[in-house]
């Protein structure tokens, strides 16, 4: 992986930006960028896609990340941002956002997906980028611990919805509480519409739409 990093550089290119998000399908809570530039000699054993990783070894890494990266940005996208602007440009967003939060500079980044934002820089696209590029793994393994921080603090908030567990995921558990009892205020409506079907259901997503006035105290 570091060597697929290192195979862009050149006499202009000597800092490189890995950017990943973490939490494209959920149907609660935000999605989350983050952003991570090392120096080309770094390298830290175990860091590959987050999805392939325990949770327990994300933990562990995320802090040698932070330890050894010359500069890291994270940044956080609402779920009302989300159903305002659609998932893919709230992704986008947040990518963008990460790599402006940095204190330094990259002369290149690198951006898991097929898709990219505009920025004063050279900025590719890498299909499967997670499992090919050192700093977007590196990245995805930041996105998705904070993300994961963040859903368990809101479970606090809608213990209900076992956000804990799920991380806002689309679980069966997760549907079915749905169902039973409504959408809080940090769930996606424009997600909720695939799941809640029948006419019933889909009077949670009007009420959810007429009566969400939380989500700007909490701040997701």
């Amino acid at each position: 992986m570091k060597h697929f990093d290192n195979s862009f550089l050149t006499n202009n290119i000597d800092l490189i930006a890995g950017v990943d998000e973490a939490g494209r399908g959920p149907l609660a809570g935000p999605v989350v960028a983050a952003s991570v530039i090392f120096s080309p000699s770094v390298f830290i054993e175990g860091v590959n896609d987050s999805k392939k990783l325990s949770a327990k070894k994300r933990e562990e890494l995320y802090d040698k990340i932070l330890n050894k990266c010359l500069a890291c940005g994270v940044s956080v996208v609402s779920a009302g941002k989300i159903d305002k602007i659609n998932i893919l440009n709230a992704s986008l967003l947040a990518m963008l956002n990460a790599v402006e939060k940095m204190d330094v500079q990259p002369d290149l980044i690198l951006v898991d997906g097929n898709k990219t934002f505009s920025y004063g820089m050279p900025v590719r696209a890498v299909v499967k980028g997670d499992s090919k590029s050192f700093a977007i793994a590196a990245a995805s393994i930041i996105a998705k611990v904070s993300r994961d921080r963040i859903m368990k603090r809101l479970s606090a908030y809608f213990p209900a919805y076992l956000w804990g567990k799920n991380k806002g995921y689309p679980t069966k558990e997760h549907i079915s509480i749905i169902k039973l009892v409504g959408p809080s205020p940090l769930h996606r409506k424009t997600f909720l519409r695939k799941i809640l079907v029948n006419k019933s259901e889909l009077e949670l997503i009007t009420h959810f739409t007429q009566n969400c006035h939380s989500e700007s105290r909490t701040g997701y």
